[in-house]
């Protein structure tokens, strides 16, 4: 289940931009907001724990470390992690800066994955809506469909491959504190990010506060 739930759910997504073409998007923000929730209380309630467990005194640094990374990948992707993508402007080419910096995004949140199993939960829900959101852009955008599907493809790869490769070299382990600690970093600025952008103006409502607070509750039972 590490690796199928993140690839399905970016493959799902995919799926859905693409028969469905969801046109509501106050329904894609308040189930980003759901996710951003639960991906935010994922990360405090387990991963957190166990990093500061170890007693390193870096941790503090390196979950910085991953929050300064993030940023700088989000100059490149323009904040498609979190959904923000905008712009009419017909592609033609593959947009590599933000496909490469999706990778690595992606690639990095499946490092933790095989010493915490619901993180893969998390991941598969954060990834849900980012997928219809970006399927749903680049259709508009005109990209190609097999630069469309590879591009999709190859992001719904990045998270399992990241699993594979913690699983792969049991080296990774010695340094699993710090590589957690730097996508705990990179999971905070984009739970959060999330958050705060998935209503107009920042500003909350009900129905926004609901998802949030259903996706804290179902957090705290995994």
């Amino acid at each position: 289940m590490n690796y199928i739930l993140p690839l399905l759910s970016v493959l799902i997504g995919f799926f859905i931009a693409l028969w469905l073409k969801p046109q509501d998007k106050n329904n894609l923000k308040l189930l980003l907001a759901f996710s951003g929730s639960f991906l935010l209380s994922l990360t405090v309630m387990h991963l957190l724990p166990d990093v500061y467990k170890s007693l390193n005194p870096k941790v503090g640094m390196f979950i910085m470390v991953g929050i300064l990374f993030q940023i700088i990948l989000e100059f490149f992707s323009k904040g498609a992690e979190h959904g923000h993508v905008h712009g009419h402007d017909k592609m033609t080419q593959m947009p590599w800066l933000l496909f490469i910096s999706l990778c690595i995004h992606a690639l990095l949140e499946g490092f933790p994955v095989g010493h915490h199993h619901d993180l893969a939960i998390g991941i598969a829900i954060h990834h849900l809506p980012i997928a219809i959101i970006l399927t749903t852009f680049f259709i508009h955008a005109q990209l190609n469909k097999t630069a469309l599907f590879l591009f999709m493809l190859s992001f719904a790869i990045m998270t399992p491959l990241g699993t594979l490769i913690s699983d792969i070299f049991p080296m990774l382990n010695y340094y699993y504190t710090e590589i957690t600690a730097v996508v705990i970093g990179i999971l905070f600025h984009i739970s959060s990010t999330i958050i705060f952008e998935s209503s107009e103006g920042h500003k909350f409502n009900i129905a926004k506060i609901s998802m949030i607070v259903l996706g804290i509750v179902l957090a705290s039972f995994l």
